[in-house]
């Protein structure tokens, strides 16, 4: 056979090979519809604005195969509000995404969505990733949770913190780096070690308020509460309109036992930051526990008004209600939240 017909032989050849990989690849990969492809941008939207049919949508663009990491990354910010088996499944299949901060997030989703004991079934196993950052962040999910709750991660979970830990002594000096350290030690109920790593932290960031209220936990845990509570009253006093420390001083004093006294560091924190749930959420639930109901509810209904989407509020809120017998507000609640996600376990469960 001559060469030219030979090589016009294995040409075709190739063409062919190349022509039926394409088919093959066209045949097996998911046809986005244009409208989906389209819909991004509104659904991120509705699931920020807790608007009706928010899960469905959300749902549908994480299921998306042609989503860019940085598009699936802003999605499962919005994911723990609307729970639910298929919430999970989607979740659950980026922590194999081939993108390490997709599967970060995935992580956090599920760390959101899921209790305690179940979680470490499903975010164990990231304790072995391939990328350090996400082995990490499985060490952060897992920190703090009960041997029961580890169960078969507890020996891989204990492992990974000791390795964390060498990275962490063997990298260079930073405030992040002890305080990181600190709150390996704190886990291990290495309390004098903690100690050390959080004056290291505050000795090269000493305005690092999230160290400084875990050194207050730290001296609790060391019999020192006199000591605790003279660190935390000197720095609300050179801080007086510091939010987190108005925060910190109502959960240390709920912690010993001074309910009606942590109101007034609650109660300061949401004045100084109106806007943040988290510190509405305190106040409202402590708000309960002295029995002050309808001020726990305005609170729940402020959180709901300025942040439509936090379910966590929503669910409280009706639960609240269902309390003091509004049951008006109580199906106009959960009408809201069924028109957001109509799987929502709350619902399910008959809220």
């Amino acid at each position: 056979m001559p060469q030219s017909r030979r090589y016009l032989l294995i040409s075709l050849c190739a063409l062919l090979v190349i022509g039926l990989a394409w088919v093959y690849l066209r045949s097996t990969t998911p046809v986005v519809p244009e409208a989906i492809k389209r819909g991004y941008s509104e659904a991120l939207a509705q699931a920020r604005a807790g608007q009706p049919g928010a899960a469905r949508v959300l749902y549908q663009q994480l299921g998306r195969p042609d989503l860019s990491p940085k598009r699936r990354i802003w999605l499962h910010a919005e994911l723990p509000n609307y729970p639910s088996s298929v919430a999970l499944k989607l979740a659950d299949a980026d922590l194999q995404h081939e993108s390490p901060e997709v599967r970060i997030a995935a992580i956090k989703s599920i760390s959101g969505l899921v209790p305690n004991g179940q979680r470490s079934l499903l975010l164990g196993p990231l304790l072995d990733d391939k990328d350090q950052s996400v082995r990490l962040a499985a060490v952060n999910a897992l920190l703090g949770l009960s041997p029961d709750d580890l169960g078969l991660y507890f020996g891989p979970l204990e492992q990974a913190i000791d390795a964390w830990e060498q990275v962490l002594k063997s990298a260079p000096e930073s405030a992040e780096n002890h305080y990181q350290l600190a709150r390996l030690h704190l886990h291990n109920a290495e309390f004098k070690e903690a100690q050390q790593a959080l004056e290291n932290t505050l000795r090269l960031a000493p305005d690092n308020l999230p160290a400084l209220v875990m050194q207050i936990e730290v001296l609790d845990k060391l019999g020192q509460s006199d000591a605790a509570r003279q660190l935390l009253a000197r720095q609300l006093k050179a801080q007086p309109d510091s939010a987190y420390l108005q925060h910190a001083l109502g959960l240390w004093l709920l912690n010993h036992g001074q309910s009606e006294f942590a109101l007034l560091g609650l109660s300061k924190a949401v004045e100084l930051e109106p806007n943040n749930k988290d510190y509405r959420y305190d106040l409202a639930t402590t708000l309960h526990g002295e029995q002050e109901l309808e001020a726990a509810q305005k609170q729940l209904q402020e959180i709901v008004q300025r942040h439509p989407n936090d379910r966590r509020a929503r669910v409280l809120l009706i639960n609240y209600w269902k309390e003091s017998g509004q049951l008006q507000n109580v199906q106009i609640l959960s009408a809201q939240l069924e028109q957001m996600n109509p799987d929502d376990p709350a619902l399910q469960q008959g809220l």
